[in-house]
């Protein structure tokens, strides 16, 4: 495959993605008004998360599609009198936004199944806590558009513990509850795992690799769609003290 062919689709795909990830959020904030007052914590959560996901991604998949419009992934952008790469920036942006959706993903379980963070809740805090705070470092060179292999795996480790442990808990109590929407969301984020891993160990040996982003990407829209369909429309939630999603 081209490289001209693999730039496009990629452009293609990244603006689709903006496109569906966004009415996703609004139609999340249109129907919020309209749900049983029980729901509202547990949804605003929600349009919480996939707001911030849709932000760092705007940044993240949208620079680069700027980027591939100015030339080159190497583009650059003049900030503050500092010549700052377009693809870094992103990359910068949508780290800090995914670690903090899967803050609001532990929130969001929390307030679901009403159960005690207790210490491996409080392991999956003190994880983000600490990749929020090691990405501040200048290791991470987030001007380049390939990051450095060893600052990747250091602070994309506790990204791991978040993303496992909070599938984990989601797993473990939606099948207790037989919550299967629920159980949905937890396998999603296993799945976006899966496709994201390998990327992060081999994307500098194998560039075309990079293209697991894309179904890991799209665990992630649906994530959303399940969302969506079980807490946001109107005619299927009940006023049950747990919100109604679809169970088995």
């Amino acid at each position: 495959m081209s490289e001209t062919t693999v730039m496009w689709m990629e452009i293609s795909f990244n603006i689709a993605y903006l496109l569906v990830i966004w009415a996703m959020v609004i139609a999340m904030l249109r129907r919020q008004p309209h749900l049983p007052a029980d729901v509202q914590p547990l949804t605003r959560l929600f349009i919480g998360a996939f707001g911030l996901l849709a932000l760092g991604d705007t940044g993240h998949v949208g620079f680069r599609v700027w980027a591939y419009g100015l030339g080159s992934l190497e583009s650059t952008l003049s900030l503050f009198g500092r010549e700052i790469g377009l693809v870094g920036l992103g990359a910068l942006a949508t780290a800090y936004t995914v670690t903090l959706f899967y803050m609001a993903v532990l929130l969001i379980w929390q307030k679901r199944y009403g159960k005690a963070y207790g210490w491996f809740g409080g392991l999956l805090w003190a994880a983000g806590v600490f990749r929020l705070v090691i990405m501040l470092f200048p290791g991470n060179d987030w001007n380049s558009t390939v990051p450095p292999q060893t600052w990747s795996l250091i602070r994309n480790v506790p990204l791991m513990i978040q993303g496992f442990g909070v599938a984990y808990l989601i797993l473990r109590d939606a099948r207790a509850a037989q919550d299967r929407s629920f159980v949905w969301v937890g396998v999603m984020i296993l799945v976006s795992y899966a496709f994201y891993l390998p990327v992060i160990l081999f994307v500098r040996q194998m560039p075309m690799i990079g293209m697991l982003m894309i179904p890991k990407t799209m665990a992630y829209v649906a994530i959303a769609f399940i969302a969506y369909d079980g807490l946001f429309k109107v005619g299927d939630v009940t006023g049950e003290t747990r919100p109604a999603m679809s169970t088995d």
